[in-house]
């Protein structure tokens, strides 16, 4: 994980009290040791795993957890059951997660479970105190790292969208359309009459639900086929 070395992002007027949760003593130090550059952040618990945490929890006011996603042995198990029991057990806490892990199905489930921010252990570690103030406005935050990585996912679920819904005739010509040639050009590339590759590529955009050629442009550029 990067430690940044911004020491004040955003003024907050209340106290935030902060617990942190990481199997890692060494990670909980950095957390706990920036934590004290925040404003107004106050560190009111350390934990190792999620009973550890419950407890905690249970016995401090809190208003936000940092949380590892991965941090086994606890009775509550880790990942997005450790998130469900915070989430229903104590509804007035933000859940702000870390993890190594930024598989976009993963980050899907701990926002659904109740996460209410998720950071890569590849940011910055001041980003926390974004997440932190984003989560206390009710606001959903992700890390960079995991943004890039959704960002990712978006592009080749879209690819795939495209190659399911597509005859290989019809992804053909909106290729090559999308590429700068036209009718003609296509039909004399591919061997087939400017008929065929005009009904084609009608097919094509309909299926898409494209109505203008700007549009397939715009489709076909975000969706990482060319």
């Amino acid at each position: 994980m990067e430690f940044g070395n911004e020491s004040h992002l955003f003024s907050h007027a209340k106290r935030i009290r902060l617990a942190i949760a990481d199997d890692h003593p060494l990670v909980t130090l950095a957390i706990e040791g920036l934590a004290g550059n925040f404003p107004n952040v106050e560190v009111v618990s350390r934990s190792a795993d999620s009973t550890q945490l419950d407890e905690s929890l249970a016995r401090s006011e809190c208003d936000v957890v940092i949380v590892d996603f991965y941090m086994p042995g606890g009775r509550y198990g880790d990942g997005v059951p450790m998130i469900q029991h915070i989430a229903h057990a104590y509804p007035e806490v933000r859940i702000v997660v870390l993890s190594r892990s930024d598989s976009p199905a993963l980050v899907r489930q701990a926002l659904e479970a109740g996460a209410h921010a998720f950071l890569s252990k590849e940011d910055r570690l001041d980003l926390i105190y974004v997440a932190i103030v984003s989560a206390l406005a009710n606001e959903t935050y992700l890390g960079p790292a995991i943004r890039r990585t959704l960002a990712v996912a978006n592009v080749e679920s879209r690819a795939r969208f495209i190659r399911q819904r597509l005859t290989g005739r019809e992804l053909e010509v909106i290729e090559r359309y999308a590429r700068g040639s036209n009718v003609t050009e296509i039909a004399k590339e591919l061997g087939r009459s400017v008929k065929t590759i005009s009904a084609q590529k009608c097919a094509a955009m309909r299926k898409l639900d494209l109505s203008t050629d700007a549009d397939l442009f715009r489709f076909i550029a975000d969706s990482d086929l060319i």
